[in-house]
């Protein structure tokens, strides 16, 4: 049986603060089961501590310092990199999947100041289903920097029922900043300008903070539009 990590470990392991409650709750449950009952009955919550304890890691990322660098703000999968509307100006949305396998804690794409939060509440569908960006319970966040605006949602999924989103409106973020997570399998859309030239392909993995997804330029549409909503490009 694998073993959940010593106590000097987890002292140092780097994860979110939700892993230790969860951790310590399902050991707990594991003593006094295993004292009641059997002591194999008190494998199930441990391999569960030890699953929370891995699944909430929070692991430190090299964060790329280059001009105009959008860096992901999530570990997973690039499943859609599409234009669309906002403002009837054409912008790129990419979306990135996160299964339960991934590092959950969400980054900001680009340095700036929060414009605008806008929780909206809505379904639970599948994350990798095309109508989620818009039906799904999620956070829009906007970020403005440089001459430069981008948008990005943490878009809960068929698991997912519970987004965190920690900065408030006015705050100053700094480029790959942890911002919040999204608990267990979900969906990040960013959109930014059309002029950007975009850095990564579908099917490529991506990690938080470190993964450069597209070079923006400054002054871009959604700078100029103002707008927050979107819909999908027909043109």
């Amino acid at each position: 049986m694998r073993q959940c990590p010593a106590p000097d470990i987890i002292e140092t392991l780097p994860m979110v603060r939700d892993g230790y409650f969860y951790a310590l709750s399902l050991i707990a449950t594991g003593v006094v089961v295993g004292w009641l009952t059997r002591p194999a009955w008190a494998i199930i919550p441990l391999l569960l501590a030890c699953f929370f304890l891995w699944f909430f890691r929070d692991p430190e990322r090299a964060i790329p310092d280059q001009p105009g660098a959008l860096v992901s703000p999530a570990d997973g999968k690039v499943t859609d990199i599409a234009p669309v509307l906002v403002g009837g100006e054409k912008v790129w949305r990419i979306s990135i999947f996160l299964s339960v396998f991934d590092v959950h804690v969400n980054r900001t794409p680009i340095a700036g100041v929060v414009r605008d939060i806008r929780y909206q509440r809505g379904k639970f569908l599948d994350a990798r289903s095309n109508d989620c960006a818009d039906q799904n319970e999620q956070n829009m966040v906007t970020v403005e920097g440089d001459g430069q605006t981008v948008i990005f949602k943490q878009i809960a999924g068929l698991l997912a029922r519970r987004i965190v989103f920690n900065p408030k409106v006015g705050d100053r973020l700094a480029r790959g900043e942890r911002v919040g997570l999204i608990k267990f399998g979900s969906r990040t859309d960013v959109l930014f300008d059309g002029s950007a030239r975009v850095a990564i392909k579908i099917g490529d993995r991506v990690k938080g903070g470190a993964t450069v997804l597209a070079h923006l330029q400054p002054q871009g549409a959604l700078a100029r539009s103002g707008t927050f909503s979107s819909q999908r490009s027909r043109g």
